[in-house]
């Protein structure tokens, strides 16, 4: 089972931050939900998501539950709406910055579903998903924006990322995460990329 930690010796192809598509300075939950990923697949794009449970309520482990099949549908009234629902991501990141990793890198999550960006569809397929603790169209936390600007950095040494996007921009109208309280500009500050690498819709703000 992944760990925290970094191993004394990385495997070839890896290096001190990541084995094995798993990232040093998360903690590891592995999640059921995720396959492989298509023959061929570049994973260039990170899509960034706004996720709580129940919606607004921030603090406890009902997103860990969900991405790992361990959630009681019977312990909130809105949980019997997404009943049986099997998704995940790669990343969660709490509203204290706490940084938590269901899904290696390497392999497909499911967090994007009917999606298309870049020209291509089924984002999932060579996409990296970062879910924040938070409410679509509310705000974020400082900690937060400190943690998804360390791990964007990070995967862009591994990974070949070319693209961040909102769940809002690759499933338009189907999707509104994480919505206008995320401080797009703030985050291209923090990592210092082109603007080509983000939506036209926020590179204005």
């Amino acid at each position: 089972m992944p760990t925290t930690d970094s191993p004394a010796t990385a495997p070839a192809g890896d290096d001190g931050l990541w084995r094995a598509g798993w990232y040093r300075f998360a903690k590891a939950l592995p999640s059921p939900n995720f396959g492989p990923r298509p023959a061929g697949a570049q994973t260039d794009l990170i899509v960034l998501h706004s996720i709580s449970l129940p919606p607004g309520e921030y603090g406890g482990d009902a997103v860990q539950q969900l991405f790992t099949n361990q959630l009681d549908w019977d312990a909130h009234p809105y949980f019997q709406s997404i009943r049986g629902l099997e998704v995940s991501s790669h990343f969660y990141v709490r509203r204290n910055g706490e940084l938590w990793q269901f899904v290696s890198c390497d392999d497909r999550a499911w967090h994007a579903g009917v999606s298309a960006w870049r020209g291509r569809t089924n984002c999932n397929d060579d996409s990296v998903g970062i879910e924040l603790e938070g409410l679509e169209g509310e705000r974020f936390e400082e900690a937060q924006y400190e943690t998804l600007a360390s791990l964007c950095a990070a995967l862009a040494q591994h990974y070949a990322i070319a693209h961040v996007a909102g769940h809002e921009h690759i499933a338009p109208g189907r999707k509104q995460d994480p919505g206008a309280g995320f401080d797009w500009r703030l985050l291209r500050e923090q990592l210092g990329w082109s603007p080509q690498m983000f939506p036209e819709q926020v590179v204005a703000r």
